[in-house]
């Protein structure tokens, strides 16, 4: 099982016209959804309210066979994003205080499941607390018995009011993580003026195992301290960027835990990345060829 703890929330979605559409996200969310629709045994852990909103997250969660029997359940109101479109990218604006997320504390948080795979992290759920250090302990704990963690920082700058602590919380994290995911936009927020290879030297000096940076359009790289692999994008209309980097994590923990190689990432095959790699652009190609974030189910990559 692979376990995806991190922001549930309502993405508010313009339609044409100016209405707003509600739909089921968050970074962390889709990943849980598209892991589930691949076939893949996950779970999900974040508090959820009771209200209106909770049956629109929990519906795909369940119709992809996501187990979220560890969400904690609270009269809190959901998290709303409003998204806009520019270009087809994706921009959020957030309303969070006071939130069943936001308000996430170690007290909520289960043991650890028997027989875990890997722990995914990322997303809004790092940047504010109490939220965010639950989110960095419950790693901790995952990090300490030996169970891998990817971490996608999926970095929103106008959510972070505390840079300084979000990056002091980023670096202890990069620490812990087996698998450190980044997009191209992440590493310059992160590493302003950095080439990749000077950021792939920090990320392995820190205990990554496997560094994976994705450039939309250009395609994705994939690196370990033997291997440089990279994949292009495959070629499709873009109709919006929703979920496509939430997509391709998915897809590369369903691939690795299909080859069984998430309990030897340090031995991992060129063979092996190259096909999780090309795997994970196709599932993030689909994603992006339909509106919002809708990753495919395993049929659909047949």
């Amino acid at each position: 099982m692979i376990l995806c703890a991190g922001e549930a929330l309502i993405d508010l979605v313009p339609e044409p016209g100016g209405s707003l559409r509600p739909l089921a996200g968050g970074a962390v969310y889709n990943t849980a959804v598209a892991l589930g629709r691949l076939g893949t045994s996950a779970a999900f852990l974040w508090p959820l309210s009771r209200d209106g909103f909770s049956d629109l997250l929990l519906r795909p969660l369940a119709e992809a066979g996501v187990d979220t029997s560890a969400c904690p359940r609270t009269d809190r109101p959901t998290t709303l994003a409003v998204v806009s479109l520019a270009g087809g990218e994706a921009r959020y604006f957030f309303y969070d205080e006071g939130s069943a997320g936001r308000m996430f504390v170690t007290d909520d948080l289960p043991p650890l499941p028997s027989g875990l795979q890997a722990l995914f992290i990322g997303g809004i759920s790092l940047v504010p607390d109490p939220c965010g250090a639950t989110v960095e302990t419950l790693a901790a704990h995952a990090a300490a018995q030996g169970i891998p963690v990817m971490l996608d920082p999926n970095v929103r700058p106008f959510f972070v009011a505390d840079e300084a602590a979000y990056r002091a919380r980023l670096d202890r994290l990069l620490g812990l993580a087996a698998i450190v995911k980044l997009s191209a936009d992440d590493c310059a927020w992160l590493w302003p003026g950095a080439d990749r290879e000077t950021i792939v030297r920090d990320l392995t000096s820190k205990g990554a195992r496997l560094v994976l940076l994705t450039s939309g359009a250009e395609g994705a790289l994939a690196l370990t301290p033997r291997h440089r692999i990279e994949a292009p994008a495959v070629q499709v209309t873009v109709a919006d960027t929703i979920g496509a980097g939430d997509t391709f994590n998915a897809g590369l923990l369903d691939a690795l835990s299909r080859a069984g190689a998430l309990n030897r990432l340090d031995d991992l095959d060129e063979q092996t990345l190259a096909a999780a790699l090309a795997f994970a652009t196709r599932a993030a190609a689909v994603t992006v060829s339909r509106p919002g974030a809708d990753p495919p189910w395993r049929h659909e990559l047949a």
